[in-house]
């Protein structure tokens, strides 16, 4: 039996039963699609839902703030997803009246979309013939063919999606493309693969040579970098803080954190004095001060690791521009900043 029909059969025994393959809705499509990018299914389901019911149309999501889609994506983390989802929303509703592009060259000019998102989009909610290749698929494809070209070189991404390209299924492209995505998630996992139950393992060439340990090869990733984060927690008489908003571009643009100084080296608490108070309020007011944390709390990025202490400031009153303590847990905040207020609980 050909290799896409096998595939197309195993899932239709083992498939999970998840809610945005019970629609061809393409803004539930895209919504899923988009939550899932670096993101497994069981951490990204709870958000889908979320989304789903508080945003049930694009025109919902389009008329809602930026403040409050990054909050409900808060803890999902790629921030910049959210940001581009709201963005598309918005343009899809702007330009188009809330109807997608309904082919895979169109909805690869939105932003926030490529090729892979692209693909999934126009052949799951509009049957087009467009391959996909995300994680899963070049993990089975590598194997099943033996190919060691890097996944993430440019000469592997073409080769992939060539391959890709000519395997899929014209009759049933939103079929077998979930099929294989669904495969490399269940089947062909990245570690310990049951390849004794596998329905092509007689003709996979990584089981045949002993390489499915080491297939796929990808090229090595740039070196992590380590920041020292320090973030001054104000405390007034009022039960205010000061409280902003990112606004420069990164990972965090748009949410929320406290003032934010980083030094070249890990902090103790005699060292306060190192801190570049330059531009913070405190060389005109009276205060006191203490750290939260003497061990650093290390929160570990894709490109980098911040170690972090929060430093404690009482003061008697800040300026107009503080917001209310009670008021934190309502804006959206990246994970370190959320899970200190939590655990800190003011």
């Amino acid at each position: 039996m050909d290799f896409k029909y096998k595939l197309i059969n195993w899932y239709s025994d083992n498939k999970r039963k998840l809610p945005w393959r019970e629609t061809k809705n393409p803004y539930y499509i895209w919504l899923s699609e988009i939550i899932l990018q670096q993101t497994q299914v069981k951490q990204g389901l709870p958000y889908y839902e979320n989304f789903v019911a508080k945003y049930p149309t694009i025109f919902d999501l389009a008329s809602a703030s930026e403040t409050e889609v990054l909050k409900l994506w808060q803890g999902l983390g790629y921030y910049s997803r959210a940001r581009n989802l709201h963005a598309t929303a918005k343009h899809i509703v702007n330009t188009f009246n809330g109807v997608f592009p309904n082919n895979y060259k169109d909805l690869l000019k939105l932003k926030g979309i490529g090729d892979y998102t692209a693909s999934a989009i126009s052949s799951i909610a509009f049957k087009e013939v467009a391959a996909v290749v995300d994680g899963n698929v070049y993990r089975v494809l590598s194997r099943y063919f033996g190919i060691d070209t890097p996944i993430n070189s440019t000469l592997g991404i073409k080769e992939f999606k060539t391959l890709a390209s000519t395997l899929i299924d014209k009759e049933e492209p939103d079929t077998y493309n979930q099929a294989i995505m669904e495969f490399g998630a269940l089947q062909c996992k990245p570690k310990n693969p049951d390849c004794n139950s596998c329905p092509i393992n007689e003709s996979c060439i990584a089981l045949q040579k002993k390489k499915v340990d080491t297939l796929p090869i990808k090229l090595k990733k740039t070196k992590v970098s380590v920041k020292h984060f320090n973030f001054l927690v104000y405390i007034d008489n009022n039960g205010k803080t000061l409280f902003e908003k990112r606004t420069h571009k990164g990972i965090w643009q748009n949410l929320y954190q406290f003032p934010l100084i980083e030094s070249k080296k890990s902090l103790s608490s005699s060292d306060f004095d190192v801190l570049d108070l330059t531009d913070t309020i405190l060389n005109h007011i009276d205060f006191d001060y203490s750290l939260y944390n003497d061990e650093d709390i290390v929160h570990k990025l894709s490109h980098q690791h911040l170690y972090t202490k929060f430093w404690i400031i009482n003061v008697k009153e800040l300026p107009n521009d503080a917001v209310s303590i009670k008021s934190l847990k309502k804006l959206p905040t990246p994970v370190l900043i959320s899970e200190f207020i939590e655990k800190f609980n003011f």
